[in-house]
């Protein structure tokens, strides 16, 4: 596949068969992530594949409330989307939390704290630099997963339940939880091509706003 294939059709994937995924495809996938960028070559990702049907039921359990919750106060703000329920619509999203625990594959990603330099944490905002190091391996994941037909959803939600996750997974100190992907071969085809925003309303020349033409 070419990359404008893979990337314009890498949809997230949240319904799957009950086909397992093999150790040959999860290596081939998790190796991808080990040539994402990262500050100073220090190398601060490490992938745990959670297959264990016990593990991942307790995962599953520990992502859904604070799904419920999302849930709740979105409701309270919107109204749900009308008609059957598609791909990306909240409808699919809630049956993915329900069943979270049951997908074939739960890979948890989880960053070396001292190998992250966040020189943006001085700020008067959220820090979001130390991301830089971490979230590029997760993307050559995402990108090798569609290569391979296999599908994924990248969610972290669940990084709030971190002290349970690292304590099920023997997670030592010093390591974050930043991601978790849910894996699995796609129940439905991948897009042809996935909708976003024009690339001149968010790309930009000299200053922000000003047209690249």
């Amino acid at each position: 596949m070419e990359f404008d294939e893979i990337a314009h059709s890498m949809a997230t994937c949240r319904q799957f068969t009950d086909e397992p995924v093999g150790t040959d495809v999860l290596r081939t996938v998790l190796d991808a992530g080990r040539w994402g960028p990262q500050g100073g070559n220090r190398q601060p990702v490490r992938f745990i594949a959670v297959r264990d049907p016990d593990k991942k039921a307790l995962l599953g359990q520990w992502y859904l409330a604070p799904w419920k919750q999302y849930m709740a106060e979105r409701a309270g703000n919107a109204p749900a989307p009308a008609g059957p329920p598609k791909r990306s619509s909240f409808a699919e999203a809630d049956q993915f939390a329900e069943h979270f625990g049951e997908v074939p594959v739960i890979v948890v990603v989880c960053a070396e704290l001292s190998g992250i330099h966040p020189t943006d944490h001085e700020l008067d905002r959220l820090s979001i630099v130390g991301g830089a190091s971490v979230y590029p391996a997760v993307q050559n994941v995402l990108l090798k997963c569609r290569e391979v037909g296999l599908g994924a959803a990248l969610t972290t939600l669940l990084c709030e339940r971190e002290p349970d996750v690292k304590e099920l997974l023997g997670i030592p100190d010093g390591f974050a939880t930043a991601a978790h992907l849910a894996m699995g071969w796609p129940l439905l085809p991948f897009p042809k091509k996935l909708t976003r925003r024009p690339l001149e309303e968010i790309a930009y020349v000299d200053q922000f706003g000003a047209s690249i033409g």
